[in-house]
């Protein structure tokens, strides 16, 4: 099978249902037994074939009944506008899985479990994250926003400091975990008060995580 080339660099933010941690880094049934969340992604560096992705943000909303890997998931990607056609077609296709080696990333990964996926939206993304700070904000306008901020502590003021280290996962090689508040009130509605976030700095591939 032949694949289009594409790579990006960047920093994710992700925030789900689950309590700290998410109980899926630790290949555990979700927290509350179905899975719901989002990531946003801003691209320092990038490309799809000879399409450049640099500076463009793009993000996705998830749904599962129970836990991923049973499947009949719905998912909804969300692209900068300022994107171009060229642009929107190569993060569309990026979100939805395509283009990339089976079972090395996991938006492919994922894109075996959804059923529907919901049509694109194209969306002013207000997006700011500090890697420092453990801290994040998004905002898409009528759709969704977020804060991401450290896990609070009443042992630390600067919050209680987690990290996790996945040498084979398919998201992301290191990431600190973090506490995210979010509302979404598009198709795919989300509502998170202090649950599970994560920050990552991520380098993908059509071949999966660079390491």
């Amino acid at each position: 099978m032949e694949f289009t080339e594409w790579a990006i660099e960047g920093v994710e933010i992700n925030n789900c249902n689950c309590g700290f941690g998410c109980p899926c880094q630790f290949n555990e049934d979700p927290t509350h037994g179905d899975c719901r969340g989002y990531a946003f992604v801003q691209i320092d560096r990038g490309h799809y074939g000879d399409v450049s992705l640099d500076g463009l943000r793009w993000g996705i909303c998830f749904a599962w009944p129970g836990p991923i890997h049973e499947g009949k998931g719905v998912c909804q990607s969300i692209i900068d506008e300022n994107a171009d056609p060229d642009q929107r077609a190569a993060l569309e296709a990026i979100s939805h899985g395509r283009d990339t080696e089976p079972g090395t990333l996991i938006w492919q990964i994922f894109s075996t479990t959804v059923d529907e996926f919901r049509p694109t939206l194209y969306r002013p993304i207000d997006l700011s994250i500090d890697m420092e700070a453990r801290s994040a904000k998004v905002r898409v306008p009528d759709l969704l926003q977020g804060q991401l901020d450290s896990i609070p502590s009443e042992m630390n003021p600067t919050g209680h400091h987690a990290r996790i280290t996945l040498p084979f996962g398919f998201e992301f090689t290191e990431a600190e975990f973090v506490s995210g508040s979010s509302k979404a009130t598009g198709d795919i509605k989300l509502d998170f008060d202090e649950t599970h976030a994560h920050l990552c700095r991520v380098h993908w591939s059509t071949h999966g995580v660079v390491r």
